[in-house]
């Protein structure tokens, strides 16, 4: 991306911070730039991830242009079958035969939830094949570079879209089937019980309890089973689940990349709550006094359509990979000079343009919780600014 005339100063190339706490002096010593008013050209980083295979129990999200589908379970669950039995004639043999009914019943339910499980495992793996092709291909366009809002690029866009609800879809299917094994399991625990009980009926002849003896354990075994696939089916159902809300939330940030022409990368988002494990909420007023600190960005609205949202991307990205938790001060910076009615609507503008990056961060993926705006004029500044600042 050419970023000629984009007077931007992006500070720092790397972010070397301490895990637990930071100071301005240890942070500000690696953070260090060119006065963007050399119009340095900047380049659009975009580093490609590649997709994860299916070999750990759980994967968490990559940041970058498209993170691969998580590993499904492998796991085929089908029951062995139940031993038959000849009447005894006893009452004791009577239930012997019921119970065996209701494990066949049983293990029929099972086999069925098997078989929707395999079936949309198949159906995800298919679906997300087709997602993350998509996604490749609108960017490696944009990797090279095209024109803003290309109608080529929002088309598949919405085909993307429509593959990601697909994804979901199943995984909806998932979580219901979740459901439907958990009553299974309800049942296996009152056949288990009901053989138990059996062995104390009166009347019983050895015959009676040698079949019992069978069926309990053949009752085990499938209470076993059923156990392994509730539990497989849950992990897929939870990291599915993720799945899809970070592909979610790296598609709001591609639209936005569709929107200006260019690669960002992946959602804010996902690098925040990779670390911070939650959002992290800043307090109400006016944000912590900026004197004395150095900005991560100036942006200067010294024209019209300043591009400074890859810069502001590569910034940002930057910080919370180092420091997920992290928390910004945004200041709109109007210049002092030229008389009061000059100064209320540079004012005025300088706010607008503060809004107008917010709302980049926004769709970036960085929760607005994290952003704490305010105003100010500065006898320095020779045109309306925005400064971000790390707290």
């Amino acid at each position: 991306m050419n970023f000629k005339g984009f007077r931007t100063l992006l500070v720092g190339s790397a972010l070397l911070l301490p895990a637990c706490s930071f100071t301005d002096s240890s942070l500000w010593p690696s953070l260090t730039g060119e006065d963007p008013a050399g119009g340095e050209k900047q380049t659009a980083e975009a580093p490609a991830q590649p997709a994860q295979k299916a070999a750990a129990p759980s994967a968490a999200p990559q940041q970058g242009a498209a993170t691969g589908q998580p590993p499904l379970g492998t796991g085929n669950f089908e029951p062995t079958g139940v031993t038959a039995g000849a009447p005894t004639g006893t009452f004791t043999g009577k239930k012997v035969v019921e119970l065996r009914e209701e494990l066949r019943r049983l293990q029929g339910n099972i086999s069925s939830q098997n078989g929707q499980l395999q079936k949309l495992r198949g159906q995800l793996v298919g679906n997300s094949q087709r997602y993350h092709g998509t996604i490749a291909a609108v960017n490696a366009r944009l990797q090279v570079g095209t024109t803003p809002g290309n109608p080529i690029l929002v088309q598949q866009f919405k085909s993307a879209q429509s593959d990601l609800d697909r994804l979901a879809q199943d995984v909806a299917s998932m979580n219901t089937l979740q459901g439907s094994i958990a009553n299974s399991a309800t049942m296996s625990s009152f056949l288990s019980e009901s053989a138990k009980a059996a062995f104390s009926i009166s009347g019983a002849i050895d015959e009676d309890h040698r079949q019992l003896a069978i069926l309990e354990d053949e009752v085990n075994r499938t209470d076993v089973l059923i156990d392994r696939l509730f539990k497989e089916v849950t992990n897929d159902v939870r990291r599915q689940t993720n799945y899809v809300s970070t592909e979610r939330a790296n598609l709001n940030l591609m639209s936005a990349g569709i929107k200006a022409g260019e690669i960002y990368g992946g959602s804010l988002l996902n690098v925040a709550m990779a670390g911070a494990g939650g959002g992290v909420q800043v307090s109400a007023g006016a944000p912590l006094s900026t004197a004395g600190r150095r900005p991560l960005v100036v942006v200067r609205f010294d024209r019209q359509d300043v591009p400074y949202q890859q810069a502001l991307y590569n910034a940002v990205s930057r910080v919370l990979e180092q420091r997920p938790d992290a928390v910004f001060d945004l200041v709109a910076v109007a210049p002092s000079s030229g008389g009061q009615a000059r100064v209320a609507l540079n004012s005025n503008k300088a706010r607008r343009h503060a809004e107008g990056v917010l709302r980049s961060l926004i769709e970036m993926g960085l929760p607005p919780a994290r952003v704490a705006v305010s105003a100010k004029t500065a006898a320095s500044a020779r045109n309306n600014e925005v400064h971000l600042y790390l707290r």
